[in-house]
């Protein structure tokens, strides 16, 4: 983990504030556009923020939280308590979401999904390629950043309140990129049901801060068996691999638990594994808080 310590916490919308957190030991780890951090916080929850400043910027890093009622407790203590001069512990950045090379870019947002984009908006238009956003949001006052946005990057940023018109034509849009463009959106689950609906899956990049609904078969207990450790552990079927492991005593961190921030992420030696993240695992890798095993044991590196 990074110490910084909070040097600004501001609104800049409806419910949503700004934190600026920088780096009590020197310079802050580099990170590229769609890159996230874990950050643990004074009511011993730790939780999954997009950086969305500069990254040339190696002394702070930015982050921006939208008030949820539903709150598990973050985003609450942020905005009641969070104070500026706090010291607050931060990962290592991870990054599920790169911008990879394309001869343009059609960036799709909704809400507190700007903030991935922000970067991502900042380097494709450095780079001098053609980039445009469309920002949807319920109204102006809900919409983190707009202003901003709209002073750095005039006509290329088209807002869209949908209070007033609607949800965006995603089909439309997807009529408009140049061959090669990608499309990447962050937004709410039923904007990104829409935008699937719309973009062919390989032009498409995408970023979920809530799990898609799946169904897989009803659970099944199964064996793991910890290489290194040389612990075996027992899953039941009403429990998930993250908790098991660390219940025994494996270490095993952890951010999300619900398959969408990668903090949890582990080596697969033998076995099949029913991936059920919104990651996407690589090859020998899987996600311990929602995946388990396809067969009765598992062989991790751990």
């Amino acid at each position: 983990m990074q110490r910084t310590l909070l040097d600004r916490i501001d609104p800049v919308a409806e419910d949503v504030v700004s934190l600026v957190l920088r780096g009590a030991d020197g310079p802050l780890a580099p990170w590229e556009p769609g890159a996230h951090v874990d950050v643990a916080l004074p009511n011993w929850l730790t939780r999954q923020y997009s950086l969305c400043g500069d990254p040339a910027d190696r002394e702070t890093y930015r982050v921006a939280v939208r008030y949820d009622p539903l709150s598990r407790g973050g985003s609450e203590y942020i905005h009641r308590f969070l104070r500026r001069g706090r010291p607050l512990d931060v990962s290592l950045p991870r990054n599920n979401f790169p911008l990879d090379p394309a001869p343009g870019y059609l960036f799709l947002a909704g809400g507190i999904g700007i903030t991935p984009v922000l970067p991502m908006l900042r380097a494709a238009t450095a780079a001098g390629l053609p980039a445009s956003l469309v920002y949807a949001g319920r109204a102006a006052a809900t919409m983190p950043f707009a202003e901003e946005l709209r002073a750095a990057y005039g006509d290329a940023v088209r807002i869209v309140t949908t209070q007033q018109h609607g949800r965006p034509d995603f089909a439309a849009l997807a009529a408009e990129p140049a061959p090669g463009t990608l499309v990447y959106c962050c937004g709410p689950a039923s904007m990104l049901t829409a935008v699937e609906a719309a973009f062919p899956a390989e032009q498409l990049r995408t970023e979920r801060f809530q799990p898609a609904p799946k169904v897989f078969a009803p659970d099944q207990a199964f064996e793991v068996a910890c290489a290194r450790s040389g612990r075996t552990v027992q899953v039941d079927a009403d429990d998930s691999l993250l908790n098991a492991l660390q219940q025994a005593g494996v270490p095993v961190s952890s951010g999300c638990r619900e398959g969408v921030c990668g903090s949890c992420e582990i080596t697969v030696l033998e076995g099949e594994v029913e991936h059920r993240d919104d990651v996407g695992a690589d090859e020998g890798r899987m996600f311990a808080c929602v995946s388990r095993a396809l067969g009765p044991r598992l062989v991790l590196d751990l």
